[in-house]
Formats: structure tokens, C-alpha cells, sequence
């Protein structure tokens, strides 16, 4: 296969919000980065330029934590340049009722157990919101012109990969197929359920994937589009511990 059939996927989750480092659901709330986060943001830029990454396009959700995230790895790569497109159905996963709420409290108020298949279950959703709350997104004017059955109450994975697929094949393929390297910054969820795409993940295994925040996630793709391997930017250990304490959000302290 010629190196031009090879297309560059980047994937990175945004570096720590304010509500990680909270261990609160955070979902479709709009929180901004930590101040970890920002320098796990501009450490994923260095690391990508170091590697000699060059996107020619991005996407990311409507949520500053991964507006930022980007925008902070772009300054990095002297990449500001590039196209940037925004869209909700990058957006993480709307955890519903539980959006606010300290993950490990919760964790010991309803039990480890049930916690986990609401933070984890393929198909089982959270609590939802109803929609006379301020929180649900219907009352904010970024989702204004959305049909109001696109707007969720609560969402479970499986939903999220219902909803960001279209996004997928109309907008980051098209880039993809014009040779492009494209970067994409979005959550834990929307990039799981990519994931879960991208490498044929089964609906039981994809459970116990956990992303970590602030670390390139690089793919390459043959002509068709399919997974040819993909690989973590940085030191194994570092990156593995990272992906570790994402699955310890919802447990609670001992």
C-alpha cells in the first residue's frame, strides 16, 4: 500500500476540567479546564509537534473544556491556522440527573456497583433530567435550533454512539479521504464511542476502556478507512496510570 492511501486520525481528550479534578458527572455541563488541564492541554501539543504531527483540520464539541484543549495544542504546533469545526455531537455523554454530583459520593450513597453501570453499562441510562430543570439542555441557546428529540435528557453510551456516528461519516470522513491529518478533541464518551468504531470494540468490552485525559491517541487508517494500529504519544507507564485513575472516578474512598 502506497503511503498516500494512509490517512492520520488524532484523537485527544481534553486535559483535566474543574469537575474532574471535583470528581463530579460533568457530561453536557460547561465547565472550564483545571489548571491541570491546561498544562496537560499544552503538553499534548508539544508532544504532537515533537512527534511532527501537522493536523490540516479539527473538530471538537460545543464544550470550552475541549474548545480549550484544542486551541491550547494547536498554539503549541503553530497550528492556529487550521480549520476548526464545532459541533454538539462530539459532545460527552449527557449523565442526566447525576450531572453536578460527587461521583464517589454517589458511588457510596447508591452502591459501587450501580454506579458503574451508569458511568459504564453500553445501555443503560442514568437518571434523567426532566425538562422543566434549568440544567437540561433545552434552556440553552446552543442547542436553540436542535429538534427537540435530539436534545437529551440522559444518555447512555450506546446513545452517544447513535448520535456521533453521523458526525463521523459526514464531516471527519470527508476530511480524511482529502489526505488530510485531522485532529479531533472531544471527552471520554464521544471518543470512546469513536473508538468502539474504529477498532470494532464489542458492546460487553468496551465497558472497561478508559481513555486518559491530555494524551494523543494516533490512528492509521487504510484507504478504506479501517484501523491499521494506533498508539498513545508518551511514556507507557505515565499513560496507563492516567487511564487508571479514570476508572477510579466512581469508586468510593476508602
Amino acid at each position: 500500500m502506497a503511503v498516500s492511501d494512509l490517512s492520520t486520525l488524532i484523537l485527544l481528550r481534553h486535559g483535566e476540567s474543574t469537575w474532574n479534578l471535583e470528581n463530579r458527572f460533568t457530561g453536557w455541563t460547561d465547565v472550564p479546564l483545571s489548571d491541570r488541564g491546561v498544562a496537560e492541554a499544552i503538553s499534548a501539543g508539544q508532544v504532537m509537534a515533537a512527534e511532527g504531527l501537522a493536523p490540516w483540520v479539527a473538530h471538537t464539541s460545543v464544550l470550552q473544556r475541549a474548545i480549550s484543549t484544542l486551541y491550547l495544542s494547536l498554539k503549541e504546533m503553530d497550528r492556529l491556522w487550521i480549520t476548526v469545526h464545532r459541533h454538539w455531537r462530539l459532545n460527552e455523554r449527557h449523565y442526566g440527573a447525576l450531572q453536578g454530583l460527587n461521583k464517589a459520593e454517589t458511588a457510596a450513597q447508591h452502591g459501587e456497583d450501580m454506579v458503574e453501570v451508569w458511568r459504564r453499562s453500553y445501555d443503560v441510562p442514568p437518571p434523567a433530567l426532566d425538562e422543566a430543570d434549568d440544567r437540561h439542555p433545552r434552556h440553552d441557546p446552543r442547542y436553540a435550533e436542535l429538534a427537540p428529540d435530539l436534545v437529551p435528557g440522559a444518555e447512555s453510551l450506546h446513545d452517544v454512539v447513535v448520535r456521533m456516528l453521523p458526525y463521523w461519516y459526514d464531516a471527519i470522513v470527508p476530511d480524511l479521504r482529502r489526505g488530510r491529518t485531522v485532529l479531533v478533541a472531544a471527552h471520554g464518551n464521544s471518543l470512546r464511542a469513536l473508538v468502539k468504531h474504529l477498532d470494532g470494540i464489542s458492546d460487553a468490552d468496551i465497558v472497561s476502556l478508559n481513555i486518559p485525559t491530555g494524551v494523543p491517541l494516533i490512528y492509521t487508517l487504510d484507504s478504506n478507512l479501517r484501523s491499521m494500529g494506533s498508539r498513545y504519544l508518551g511514556d507507557p507507564e505515565t499513560v496507563a496510570a492516567k487511564a487508571q485513575a479514570v476508572a477510579d472516578q466512581g469508586k468510593p474512598h476508602s
